[in-house]
Protein backbone atom coordinates (compact mmCIF):
# COMPACT_ATOMS: atom_id res chain seq x y z
CA UNK A 1 0.00 0.00 0.00
CA UNK A 2 1.26 3.50 -0.82
CA UNK A 3 -0.06 6.22 1.46
CA UNK A 4 0.29 10.00 1.02
CA UNK A 5 1.98 11.68 3.98
CA UNK A 6 1.26 15.40 4.36
CA UNK A 7 3.81 17.53 6.22
CA UNK A 8 2.87 20.75 8.05
CA UNK A 9 4.58 23.57 9.97
CA UNK A 10 2.69 23.07 13.22
CA UNK A 11 -0.81 22.94 11.68
CA UNK A 12 -1.19 19.14 11.41
CA UNK A 13 -3.73 18.88 14.26
CA UNK A 14 -5.81 21.61 12.65
CA UNK A 15 -5.48 19.91 9.23
CA UNK A 16 -6.51 16.52 10.65
CA UNK A 17 -9.64 18.11 12.12
CA UNK A 18 -10.37 19.95 8.85
CA UNK A 19 -10.03 16.84 6.65
CA UNK A 20 -11.91 14.63 9.11
CA UNK A 21 -14.82 17.08 9.01
CA UNK A 22 -14.62 17.53 5.23
CA UNK A 23 -14.74 13.78 4.64
CA UNK A 24 -17.04 13.07 7.63
CA UNK A 25 -14.51 10.64 9.10
CA UNK A 26 -14.47 9.56 12.73
CA UNK A 27 -11.39 7.39 12.20
CA UNK A 28 -8.51 9.67 13.17
CA UNK A 29 -5.40 9.48 15.29
CA UNK A 30 -2.79 11.92 16.60
CA UNK A 31 0.51 11.14 18.33
CA UNK A 32 2.66 14.12 19.34
CA UNK A 33 6.45 14.26 19.51
CA UNK A 34 6.05 14.76 23.26
CA UNK A 35 4.41 11.33 23.55
CA UNK A 36 7.42 9.55 22.03
CA UNK A 37 9.91 7.85 24.36
CA UNK A 38 12.76 10.21 25.25
CA UNK A 39 16.09 9.65 23.52
CA UNK A 40 19.03 11.62 24.99
CA UNK A 41 20.86 11.35 21.64
CA UNK A 42 17.96 13.06 19.85
CA UNK A 43 16.16 15.35 22.31
CA UNK A 44 12.84 16.83 21.20
CA UNK A 45 12.87 20.65 21.24
CA UNK A 46 10.38 22.11 23.72
CA UNK A 47 8.50 23.93 20.95
CA UNK A 48 7.96 20.60 19.13
CA UNK A 49 6.48 18.57 22.01
CA UNK A 50 2.87 19.40 21.02
CA UNK A 51 3.47 19.05 17.28
CA UNK A 52 2.14 15.97 15.49
CA UNK A 53 4.70 13.22 15.02
CA UNK A 54 2.22 10.89 13.35
CA UNK A 55 -1.46 11.18 12.64
CA UNK A 56 -4.03 10.03 10.15
CA UNK A 57 -7.55 10.47 8.83
CA UNK A 58 -9.29 7.53 7.14
CA UNK A 59 -10.96 8.57 3.89
CA UNK A 60 -12.87 6.12 1.68
CA UNK A 61 -11.20 3.17 3.40
CA UNK A 62 -7.63 4.51 3.04
CA UNK A 63 -5.48 6.57 5.40
CA UNK A 64 -4.04 9.99 4.72
CA UNK A 65 -1.07 10.44 7.06
CA UNK A 66 0.00 13.72 8.73
CA UNK A 67 3.05 15.07 10.52
CA UNK A 68 4.56 18.38 11.59
CA UNK A 69 8.14 19.48 11.11
CA UNK A 70 10.29 21.07 13.77
CA UNK A 71 10.35 24.88 13.61
CA UNK A 72 14.02 24.84 12.49
CA UNK A 73 13.21 22.66 9.43
CA UNK A 74 9.99 24.07 7.96
CA UNK A 75 8.01 22.31 5.28
CA UNK A 76 7.49 24.13 2.01
CA UNK A 77 5.95 23.32 -1.34
CA UNK A 78 8.08 20.52 -2.73
CA UNK A 79 8.91 18.84 0.58
CA UNK A 80 5.48 18.83 2.19
CA UNK A 81 4.30 15.47 0.79
CA UNK A 82 6.07 12.14 1.10
CA UNK A 83 4.95 8.67 0.08
CA UNK A 84 4.72 5.97 2.74
CA UNK A 85 5.15 2.32 1.79
CA UNK A 86 3.18 0.28 4.34
CA UNK A 87 3.90 -3.43 4.01
CA UNK A 88 4.05 -6.69 5.95
CA UNK A 89 6.81 -8.03 3.66
CA UNK A 90 10.22 -7.14 5.13
CA UNK A 91 12.19 -8.54 2.18
CA UNK A 92 10.16 -6.45 -0.31
CA UNK A 93 10.75 -3.37 1.86
CA UNK A 94 14.51 -3.97 2.14
CA UNK A 95 14.89 -4.50 -1.62
CA UNK A 96 12.78 -1.47 -2.58
CA UNK A 97 14.61 0.67 0.00
CA UNK A 98 17.97 -0.37 -1.47
CA UNK A 99 16.83 0.20 -5.05
CA UNK A 100 15.30 3.63 -4.39
CA UNK A 101 18.32 4.81 -2.38
CA UNK A 102 20.70 4.34 -5.33
CA UNK A 103 21.84 7.83 -6.31
CA UNK A 104 19.63 9.16 -3.48
CA UNK A 105 20.06 9.93 0.21
CA UNK A 106 19.19 7.69 3.15
CA UNK A 107 17.46 9.92 5.68
CA UNK A 108 16.94 7.15 8.24
CA UNK A 109 18.28 3.64 7.68
CA UNK A 110 15.81 0.77 8.01
CA UNK A 111 15.65 -0.09 11.69
CA UNK A 112 13.39 -1.02 14.56
CA UNK A 113 11.63 1.93 16.20
CA UNK A 114 9.16 2.22 19.05
CA UNK A 115 6.33 2.51 16.50
CA UNK A 116 7.42 -0.08 13.91
CA UNK A 117 9.58 -3.22 13.85
CA UNK A 118 11.13 -1.89 10.60
CA UNK A 119 11.09 1.76 9.56
CA UNK A 120 13.28 3.97 7.39
CA UNK A 121 13.17 6.85 4.95
CA UNK A 122 15.03 7.98 1.85
CA UNK A 123 15.03 10.78 -0.71
CA UNK A 124 15.43 9.28 -4.16
CA UNK A 125 17.44 10.72 -7.06
CA UNK A 126 14.36 12.71 -8.15
CA UNK A 127 14.05 14.34 -4.68
CA UNK A 128 10.96 12.30 -3.79
CA UNK A 129 10.89 11.27 -0.12
CA UNK A 130 9.78 7.72 0.68
CA UNK A 131 8.97 6.30 4.12
CA UNK A 132 8.94 2.55 4.72
CA UNK A 133 6.96 1.13 7.61
CA UNK A 134 6.36 -2.52 8.46
CA UNK A 135 2.87 -3.31 9.74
Amino acid sequence: MITPYLIFNGEATEAITFYANAFQSNDTSIMTFGEAPENPEHPIPMDAKNRVMHGYVSVAGEKIMFSDTFSDAPASIGNNITLAIISNNKEFMRQAFTNLSKEGDILMDLQETFFSPLYGSIRDKYDIEWQFSYE
